[in-house]
């Protein structure tokens, strides 16, 4: 035991210092991600990413800071007042989900040594700029003063509503997809190009890009939050092909309930979506 131990510590340790790796002693070979959202990280994180991850032998664990419908104002307020309010989604190595009632952000930040927090906004001002970035800077400074330097944190871009959804947020856009849409995209451009995050997650491109497909502007099941099945399964698609930088077209890994037309489209549009994160790709499937 004292040769192999010596062997690495002269041999493989300044072989891999020579090479520039960074040596990491919390580098447990598995991905750990933590969502302060909502209802909208729920459907994109919650769901299908883990299976995703595992049919190609990738470890994950998966965290989710759930109050439906919260803002940035109010997980500000709520990290000022350290207010335990969260229901806590956590998804743990074997695949197993378990939820915590009244959990506050400051304990989700240190209950793993997380390599990615992601933020976002609450879907009525997902695409307005200025109502974001009134929260944004100090909910991010937060974070960043709780987690390791080398945590990365990241941006959710979500969606805009269905074309004919009754939410009360869709005023904000004259009821209108496209103008919603391109709200979305401006906002998390000017996000983007800020360089304070190390990459946008592009979930709304994805999202619109498979409405250009065959099966239309059927990706809500309430008009804005996504069908649970297909919807559900192109947002994961999106998160995984950012997370591990592997193409998604080449996991085999479909949900039972999605038709092979279905996970196509799903992830053709996740694809596109990466690639092309502020601009519609058309679908053809």
């Amino acid at each position: 035991m004292k040769k192999i131990v010596f062997y690495l510590l002269v041999t493989v340790l300044p072989f891999q210092i020579a090479l520039g790796q960074k040596v990491n002693p919390d580098d447990d070979g598995i991905l750990k991600i933590l969502a302060i959202g909502n209802s909208f990280s729920e459907d994109a994180l919650e769901n299908y990413l883990y299976e995703l991850a595992v049919a190609t032998e990738k470890k994950i664990i998966i965290g989710n800071m759930y109050i439906g419908g919260a803002s940035l104002e109010l997980h500000v307020k709520n990290v000022n007042a350290d207010k335990a309010s969260y229901s806590y989604r956590k998804i743990a190595l074997d695949g197993v989900k378990t939820t915590t009632k009244d959990v506050s952000i400051s304990d989700a930040l240190t209950d793993e040594n997380w390599d990615y927090i992601s933020l976002q906004q609450a879907s009525p001002y997902s695409g307005q700029y200025d109502v974001i970035m009134k929260n944004l800077p100090a909910l991010l400074d937060y974070v960043k003063g709780v987690v390791p330097h080398d945590t990365k944190i990241v941006y959710h871009q979500t969606w805009a509503y269905q074309h004919d959804s009754k939410h009360g947020g869709f005023k904000n856009y004259n009821r209108n997809q496209m103008t919603m849409y391109k709200g979305i995209i401006a906002a998390t451009k000017k996000i983007h190009k800020s360089k304070k995050f190390t990459f946008v997650t592009p979930a709304g491109t994805a999202i619109q890009n498979a409405r250009t497909s065959s099966i239309g502007d059927h990706f809500c099941r309430d008009g804005f939050h996504l069908d649970l099945t297909y919807g559900r399964f192109t947002a994961a698609c999106t998160w995984y092909e950012k997370l591990f930088g592997l193409d998604v077209r080449e996991n085999r890994y479909k949900p039972e309930n999605v038709t092979e037309l279905q996970a196509g489209i799903a992830k053709d549009a996740a694809h596109k979506a990466v690639k092309k994160p502020f601009k519609i790709s058309k679908v053809k499937l």
